[in-house]
């Protein structure tokens, strides 16, 4: 595994260029590129010298902070480093709020596969909440309300030990990062939130993008059946027991389901589409 810095971003690069498509690894907020490597030391053992690209998003781990974390500059950012490092129609793969992440540039740039681990692209109730917790997010409540949210969200009771010492000594939430990242959902409305998401959906149904969602938890009504909507090629797996973490909670498993994407394709598909713009 090799430290390299692309489109300004500190990211760790293994493998060479192949037949297989590339993987592109986001990781969640708060979090960093290591949160991937109990996986990818599996991934190695499955499918030696797989080209990987695990990122430091703007403001996490080794990469530096930015002047914006909107939705649009974010993907250009990732779209950026795959072009520098050279990585042909990656599969995209992205943890919590990197789902949509990944899943929208999916939706704007070539991409063989995208895998999501345990994150919705329902925008519009998680806006809400944010919405109306905003001026304690902005003041000095920010740490008290932080910790009830990833209490919620990270659903540590449910994985061993190990797993939850990781999450808490590589979680690093910072304000001023946090907030950036949430001003799409701060500042529109939560139905303009969808139908965003809704755009980027389409995009992918009609190119025929492979599409794998990996839940630690059976998914709600209203989450099913916009899939089945929208996604309807989309493959769900539910792994019991491992919170917000399965790839941590079962790094060797998550690594086959890695080592499946070797042979994914995408169909002859549009370039970008300015109608996916966030802002």
């Amino acid at each position: 595994m090799r430290s390299r810095i692309y489109a300004g971003l500190v990211v760790d690069e293994s493998g060479d260029a192949d037949e297989r498509p590339p993987l592109v690894l986001l990781h969640g907020l708060t979090f960093d590129r290591t949160m991937w490597r109990p996986a990818l030391t599996e991934l190695e053992v499955l499918e030696p010298g797989r080209q990987v690209l695990a990122i430091d998003l703007p403001g996490h781990g080794e990469s530096p902070d930015a002047t914006s974390y909107s939705m649009d500059i974010i993907v250009e950012r990732v779209h950026a480093a795959v072009l520098e490092a050279d990585l042909d129609r990656p599969v995209v793969v992205g943890h919590s709020v990197s789902a949509v992440t990944a899943s929208m540039y999916a939706a704007q740039h070539l991409t063989r596969g995208v895998v999501t681990v345990e994150g919705s692209l329902r925008a519009a109730g998680f806006a809400r909440m944010l919405q109306s917790l905003e001026p304690v997010l902005r003041g000095p409540g920010f740490a008290e309300a932080w910790s009830r949210i990833a209490a919620n969200v990270f659903r540590l009771d449910e994985v061993s030990p190990d797993v939850r010492d990781f999450v808490v000594a590589t979680s690093r939430p910072r304000q001023e990062i946090e907030l950036g990242y949430w001003q799409d959902l701060f500042e529109r409305a939560p139905n303009d939130l969808d139908a965003w998401i809704d755009r980027g959906a389409a995009a992918i149904r009609s190119a025929g993008i492979s599409y794998v969602a990996v839940l630690g938890a059976e998914p709600g009504g209203e989450e099913l059946a916009w899939m089945t909507a929208n996604l309807p090629a989309a493959r769900s797996e539910v792994w019991p027991r491992s919170g917000h973490f399965p790839h941590l909670a079962h790094p060797r498993r998550f690594a086959q389901l890695l080592a499946t994407t070797h042979d994914w394709d995408s169909s002859p598909r549009p370039g970008p589409s300015e109608a996916l713009s966030v802002g």
